[in-house]
């Protein structure tokens, strides 16, 4: 054997040694630590690395002798969180790689797809490295996890349940003026007779979805995630009760307790109809024109009561202040630390004010006259109604974005700039009335009484990555920290939560 093929099978032997036959090239993922990092991309524990300039090492080999448009290539094929959370530790340079808004668009309009409009608002001062970390996270996390239930819409028996719960509502709400303690009927049922929405158990999907014991008597109507260390999740009743529930309890939470008023056996009087929180403050709002306050930190001991005139449908709490949506046209700013609670009371509609989002300047407010009024709170004056052909039941706000549903199905966008709104576009994405809807910049998601829930990236149009089918109508839904709860015409509360 000559001198020359022994060297090249020394060789052989080398290279196999660094590399089992079978084995894959090197690849990085989110999960590599900052000191993983540079012994995979091959970069010395040098000074050079420390530099803020992409210059060559000595040996030529480090991945920042490439030129910097192919490392910026390179990391485009990383995850978001990679990105955001891990290059920065590895060295400055690579930190670096995070402040490219050019690069974020990019990604961001590949996981929107080439046809998709994103963002539906202003591109000004957008947190394009927000929105991607969102998507990548609601596409790991929902995209295919469809019901496998069947849906069994044939057993409404023929009846249209559109126009059925147009009508009930149009019951609710006309009732609502005298929903009272001697007017409020508590439609009971059997709830190993109510069938609900039936999920795989698999533990290799990456959410557990939960069904919280019974604690409900009669159809939840509002849902909220309190989030937090604590877990807490609050739900509002036709049977007049809040619940407060432990979600890290067991493996289907726990009922904490109910709450309950001073010299009263339940919560409220008439239905639970809202629930707004903020920091250790949790609102509820009644059929019975009343605003209960109740403090997280006394384990939901009441703080105190606010009187309407009217059954109160929406809610909004920041810090010490409570703005609610009325049944008499009304929108009402309450300060819970004076004695005499109301602010101001604005007549902004001709008809029930049913659905409100609020922030430092503005508060937006949707009612059943068919228009969405733009109110500023810092000049105290209205800036804008907008008329539109049906009625919204829901809005959520995210930055200089607005998302809404109607009784039609239909969600509608807004651009909310420099004091104006502006509607964009609306899509169909329901068959019914669309009762919850909340956004942030990568991630959108719907309910409504057609029975679905349904998980978008808020795009235009939206691109559904998920829909969950369930047996019964769908009130309202809360999101918190990638947790999503709803609430259900079965007198059920569900729940969606990335495994641990």
């Amino acid at each position: 054997m000559s001198r020359t093929s022994v060297a090249l099978e020394d060789e052989e032997d080398e290279e196999k040694q660094r590399c089992p036959a079978g084995a894959s090239p090197p690849h990085f993922t989110c999960h590599d630590t900052p000191h993983s990092l540079p012994e995979r991309l091959n970069l010395e524990p040098s000074l050079s690395a420390m530099e803020t300039s992409p210059s060559p090492s000595s040996n030529g080999t480090n991945l920042l002798s490439l030129p910097w448009e192919i490392v910026t290539q390179i990391a485009s094929h990383l995850p978001a969180q990679c990105v955001i959370n891990v290059l920065p530790q590895v060295c400055q340079t690579l930190g670096r790689l995070g402040e490219d808004r050019l690069a974020w668009q990019l990604r961001a309009q590949k996981l929107a797809g080439p046809a998709a409009s994103f963002p539906v608002g202003p591109k000004e001062d957008f947190d394009w490295s927000k929105a991607c970390l969102e998507m990548e996270q609601l596409i790991g996390c929902w995209a295919g996890h469809e019901n496998q239930a069947e849906r069994q819409e044939e057993a409404a028996g023929g009846v249209n349940s559109e126009n059925l719960v147009e009508m009930q509502l149009d019951v609710d709400l006309n009732g609502a003026a005298g929903a009272g303690e001697e007017n409020v009927q508590v439609q009971s049922q059997n709830v190993s007779d109510s069938p609900h929405l039936i999920e795989s158990s698999s533990t290799s999907s990456p959410l557990e979805h939960i069904i919280l014991p019974s604690g409900h008597i009669a159809d939840v109507n509002c849902v909220l995630l309190l989030g937090g260390e604590e877990a807490v999740c609050a739900s509002g009743s036709r049977d007049r009760n809040v619940n407060l529930w432990d979600l890290r309890e067991g493996p289907r939470g726990k009922l904490m307790h109910t709450l309950a008023g001073r010299g009263t056996i339940s919560t409220h009087r008439g239905w639970v109809w809202c629930l707004a929180s903020s920091g250790p403050l949790l609102v509820s709002g009644s059929f019975d024109s009343t605003i209960r306050l109740w403090d997280l930190e006394a384990g939901g001991a009441e703080r105190g009561l606010i009187q309407c005139k009217a059954a109160v449908l929406c809610l909004s709490c920041e810090r010490d202040t409570v703005l609610a949506g009325s049944h008499d046209q009304k929108l009402s700013i309450f300060d819970t630390r004076a004695a005499d609670p109301l602010v101001k009371s604005l007549r902004l509609h001709s008809d029930a004010v049913l659905c409100l989002v609020s922030d430092d300047q503005y508060i937006l407010s949707g009612s059943k006259d068919q228009t969405v009024a733009l109110f500023d709170r810092r000049a105290g004056k209205l800036l804008q109604k907008v008329q539109l052909r049906s009625y919204l039941l829901s809005l959520s706000c995210s930055g200089q974005e607005v998302w809404a549903g109607d009784n039609r199905g239909l969600v509608h966008t807004f651009s909310l700039h420099n004091s104006s709104l502006t509607p964009v576009s609306q899509f169909n994405v329901h068959r019914s009335l669309v009762t919850g809807v909340h956004c942030s910049p990568g991630a959108l998601y719907t309910c409504s009484s057609d029975r679905t829930i349904k998980v978008h990236l808020p795009c235009a149009p939206p691109k559904t990555l998920c829909t969950l089918h369930h047996q019964a109508g769908v009130n309202g839904l809360s999101v918190e920290g990638g947790m999503l709860a709803i609430a259900s015409g079965d007198m059920n509360v569900e729940v969606w939560r990335p495994r641990c």
